[in-house]
């Protein structure tokens, strides 16, 4: 399996692009920018980007969907609770962003759904809280977090749908109970180093890791 964390645009949003090394085909978590260069790197890396996944619909991380789709033709992939909201974007918020509106999802998932591209298959985990179809995907001891869990933080939970006490069930009930020595690969570049573990966060996330309700 081919994996690559990849730093783009302005708002420190990190995107992946996740492939099979046997069959030469590949998906991207989150293109929220600089879509050229994530196709660059997948062309040096002989992968063809078949799907686009957005973790969830807000716009730093939707910004590039319409742009990675251009340059590749790639499904949509979301899950169903967030489709609406996917080209329900106001468009004032649209505008401060300078961003340009995703195109509608494809292929809609939900919990327990497989995203395969080759021999590779992510297990969309419905990880509800900082949206109400915001997810994870888990893959091999890895585990993509979107902005459910970050390395020492959590998402926020102040905009449309979101909810601190879906948030915390999410993490502590769902990525918790993931193997600890699974590495964990947010969504933003907010903590200390770009991954972490669950073993790690469970103890020392000050929002989520049991040190914070000693």
């Amino acid at each position: 399996m081919f994996t690559r964390q990849m730093e783009v645009g302005r708002f420190a949003v990190f995107a992946y692009l996740v492939g099979s090394e046997a069959t030469g085909e590949a998906l991207v978590i989150d293109p929220a920018a600089e879509g050229e260069s994530i196709v660059k790197e997948a062309q040096k890396n002989k992968l063809t980007v078949k799907y686009i996944v957005n973790t969830h619909s807000h716009v730093d991380h939707v910004m590039g969907n319409k742009r990675m789709k251009d340059l590749t033709g790639a499904q949509i992939i979301i899950h169903e609770a967030e489709a609406p909201y996917l080209t329900g974007q106001p468009a004032d918020l649209v505008n401060m962003f300078g961003a340009e509106p995703s195109p509608p999802a494809d292929i809609t998932v939900k919990e327990g759904d497989l995203i395969a591209v080759g021999d590779v298959s992510l297990k969309v985990l419905h990880t509800p809280g900082h949206s109400p179809g915001s997810v994870s995907l888990y893959v091999d001891g890895l585990v993509f977090t979107g902005d459910t869990l970050f390395v020492g933080g959590v998402g926020r939970t102040d905009l449309q749908g979101g909810s601190w006490e879906k948030l915390v069930s999410s993490i502590r009930h769902k990525l918790f109970s993931l193997p600890d020595a699974t590495v964990v690969l947010p969504g933003h570049n907010y903590g200390e180093a770009p991954k972490s573990t669950i073993g790690v966060e469970k103890v020392n996330n000050p929002y989520v890791g049991s040190r914070s309700y000693r």
